[in-house]
């Protein structure tokens, strides 16, 4: 699997790299230090998993995600962090990202990456306790409270994936 890593701090880059390619089924494309960076290496380099850190001086990570979302709907961002900042947590999880972890959790970063690239959302343990209630439905049946953002906002941006006939399900479950 081919993973692009972004973030600002060049040490850290170099380390993540280390971590990722000490997997044998890995393989570190490219590094960049910028938002502008992610987009450009995405485009450039199609990568399986984008690993990337939100913040960033100028295009931030979710502002780059955002913007290669738009463009590349099935691409898998993975965000990194040394914050779980509620507001990030929200606006990674309505721009599709694919998980959110802290950068602390070093061990769980190469299992995270891998995680995505089988099609699986990751969130860190600390993430994980937070989402019912960012998502605003605690109340919920279990089957009701999953990951992912305000039902309301998921139904609509999902609609236009799904067949005719599974939307009146989808709805009925998720609203």
């Amino acid at each position: 699997m081919n993973v692009v890593i972004i973030d600002d701090d060049q040490l850290v880059a170099l380390s993540l790299q280390t971590i990722l390619e000490a997997c044998d089924d890995i393989q570190v494309s490219a590094t960049g230090g910028s938002g502008a960076d992610a987009i450009r290496l995405y485009e450039e380099y199609q990568p399986d998993v984008l690993l990337m850190d939100i913040r960033m001086e100028n295009i931030n990570g979710l502002e780059a995600s955002e913007n290669i979302m738009v463009s590349h709907p099935d691409a898998r961002i993975l965000l990194l962090t040394t914050f779980s900042d509620d507001e990030y947590i929200i606006k990674a999880l309505s721009i599709g990202a694919k998980g959110y972890i802290l950068k602390q959790n070093f061990e769980s970063i190469a299992p995270a990456v891998k995680a995505v690239y089988n099609g699986q959302t990751v969130f860190g343990d600390e993430i994980v306790g937070k989402l019912p209630d960012l998502i605003g439905h605690n109340n919920l049946p279990i089957y009701k409270r999953i990951l992912l953002p305000p039902i309301s906002s998921f139904v609509i941006s999902y609609r236009n994936k799904l067949k005719d006939s599974e939307y009146p399900l989808f709805k009925c479950i998720f609203s």
